[in-house]
Parts: C-alpha cells; sequence; structure tokens
C-alpha cells in the first residue's frame, strides 16, 4: 500500500471552480494523476511543481498545498 501523503489539491482546485481534466492540462499532466495525487498518492517533485504553478501559488509556497 502506498503511504497517504497529505495535500490540500483538490480544496483548492474547487475553491478555483477548475475541473481535474482542466487542472491537469494546465499543469501538463493527465487527469489520472491529478485524481491519485488528490486521494493522497505519492507523485514526483517535478508534478508538485507543476501543480503548484498550475494553481497560482509560487514555488515558495509550496507548503499551502502540499505538508510533506
Amino acid at each position: 500500500m502506498t503511504p497517504s501523503i497529505t495535500n490540500c489539491v483538490k480544496k483548492l482546485r474547487e475553491e478555483r471552480l477548475i475541473s481535474k481534466a482542466e487542472l491537469a492540462r494546465l499543469a501538463g499532466v493527465s487527469p489520472i494523476t491529478i485524481d491519485r495525487i488528490e486521494r493522497g498518492e505519492e507523485c514526483r517533485m517535478e508534478t508538485k511543481r507543476k501543480i503548484l504553478l498550475a494553481l497560482g501559488f509560487s514555488l515558495a509556497e509550496k507548503n499551502r498545498v502540499f505538508q510533506d
């Protein structure tokens, strides 16, 4: 079983009224990747960076989205 990672991706995405598909397109990743991350599965640092930028955060604000 994959360890669960705490993040706020789903909450932030829904606050911005963005679908999983739209966030995936903005971040340059697949919608399946967004789904896995929202369920708390692990992802690469590069993927986290893409999602941060797609949600409008700077890299320095990483802890506002991913608490790992």
